[in-house]
């Protein structure tokens, strides 16, 4: 089967042909480092991190960009608002991403561009841009004559006719079409500017993007990533730039991950419903948001809600209760473990399901239920309440720990130690259910008494009580006490 994308420029799936054999050239659309990211903004991360170890496992080389835009109004307001040089507020935030993104055990990327670094790309593009017709200059600014580049709104399917010029943009008696977009402004007192051919200033927004691009790829990429927001006109305009400039086609797929919604409505700052990653992982845990994400394909809409954080612990728990087991089998038998070809062959079944997904546009969201699966087959071998176990068992247990380690590197999940994760899991679900702890222990240590008095109705009945607080009880080889989660 050949690898499938869903391509937005195109509006459906085609088989993904790369413009060198072998040979990945991906850019991801990176923050404005002016505050800490929503973990909206950590959608794509994550989806990308997939696609990029999936398209490597079968093969391919995947030299992947992701940027960091430091040169924005936002940046400069914060700067002035705290009196500072724009830098420091760039540097702070950059650090406090790259911390989010390895709290994530995400896989670093090949390049980390900087607008700042890039200043001489972005001039010398847009020089070319006016050379071949398709921009001018007005009292020190460049606009992009839109009109001049056939094919505008491609990506977007948006007609430029269709759009009221007074609601959509900032109209400027100056430019030629009130769609025209800025390339170069002019410098405004105590703003951070560059010299150029039309004066001091500084890049409009979406040329830096494509001169990073070209700066690093040359004049055309295989994929172009984002979030669905930034079709238009972000990447509408990026798209125009570039093959204005290099008359090449700029990018052969376009994949653009959906938005978040936390609730019933889109995460925006304007509802008042932002959460960043920082707070999210403090107050959860890395593996929980990367979980949710990936049990949906990426061009699905997502909710972020309280039963889709329980259904995601709940999920978690299950898959880091089986490891648990399968390593503490394996520290357990000391011979060498016999492996189990039923078993190896079923999971083998998985590996093919798992492939078909993920080559039909990155189907993580199988990718998780194949790995759901995997775990149901482990844990129907039987063992987990024997006291002892054997080769078979540590055979097995190798078995599903290589099998599952795999798709772990390749998502960026189930990595953690099984004891500390499920652990942390379990201090969640007690704060989100408002368990009270020492009631839980007082009951536990009453029902021992009453199965060491063999009071065997006392004994149940503290177990019932404890079902009721959404606390479940282990005994045998697993004693101890953890809260249910209802699947």
């Amino acid at each position: 089967m050949q690898q499938m994308i869903y391509n937005t420029l195109s509006g459906k799936k085609e088989e993904f042909k790369t413009l060198e054999p072998g040979v990945v050239k991906m850019y991801l659309c990176g923050p404005t480092v002016y505050d800490f990211l929503h973990i909206g903004n950590f959608r794509g991360p994550i989806v990308f991190n997939l696609i990029r170890n999936w398209l490597e496992h079968i093969g391919n080389k995947v030299e992947f960009a992701y940027n960091y835009t430091d040169v924005d109004d936002k940046i400069i307001k914060k700067a002035m608002d705290e009196g500072v040089d724009s830098s420091e507020i760039t540097k702070r935030y950059i650090a406090e991403f790259e911390k989010d993104f390895n709290d994530l055990g995400l896989k670093a990327h090949e390049h980390n561009p900087r607008v700042t670094d890039h200043m001489d790309d972005i001039i010398q593009m847009i020089e070319g841009i006016i050379a071949n017709g398709k921009a001018y200059v007005v009292d020190g600014e460049v606009f992009f004559e839109i009109d001049k580049f056939e094919g505008y709104g491609k990506l977007s399917k948006k007609k430029l006719d269709e759009l009221n010029a007074g609601e959509r943009v900032d109209v400027d008696k100056r430019k030629r079409n009130p769609f025209d977009f800025v390339l170069w402004k002019p410098a405004k007192p105590g703003e951070p500017s560059w010299d150029s051919p039309w004066g001091k200033g500084r890049p409009g927004w979406h040329i830096e993007c494509s001169a990073m691009n070209k700066a690093i790829f040359g004049d055309s990429i295989d994929i172009h990533g984002g979030g669905v927001d930034l079709q238009f006109p972000h990447h509408e305009n990026e798209i125009a730039q570039s093959e204005a400039c290099n008359c090449k086609q700029y990018a052969t797929f376009w994949v653009h991950n959906e938005f978040i919604n936390f609730g019933a409505e889109k995460m925006s700052k304007s509802l008042g419903n932002i959460i960043t990653a920082r707070n999210f992982n403090e107050k959860y845990h890395p593996e929980i948001l990367k979980y949710l994400y990936l049990s949906a394909h990426y061009r699905t809409q997502m909710a972020v809600t309280d039963d889709k954080l329980l259904q995601t612990i709940s999920a978690l728990n299950r898959i880091y209760s089986a490891i648990e087991l399968a390593q503490s089998t394996i520290e357990m038998v000391s011979e060498p473990g016999v492996p189990d070809k039923k078993f190896e062959s079923q999971l083998q079944q998985l590996d093919d399901k798992i492939e078909k997904a993920l080559k039909d546009d990155f189907n993580s969201a199988i990718l998780i239920s194949e790995i759901f699966e995997a775990v149901r087959m482990f844990n129907g071998f039987g063992f987990a309440n024997k006291q002892k176990r054997n080769i078979n068992h540590k055979g097995q247990s190798e078995q599903f720990l290589g099998w599952i380690n795999k798709y772990g590197k390749m998502s960026a999940l189930f990595n953690e130690d099984p004891k500390t994760l499920l652990a942390r899991m379990d201090e969640i679900l007690i704060t989100m259910r408002n368990i009270d702890v020492e009631k839980v222990k007082s009951l536990v240590a009453k029902r021992t008494e009453a199965r060491n008095a063999k009071n065997w109705e006392q004994a149940d009945q503290i177990r019932d009580e404890l079902a009721e607080m959404g606390v479940e009880l282990f005994d045998g080889s697993q004693r101890g006490w953890r809260v249910k989660v209802n699947e």
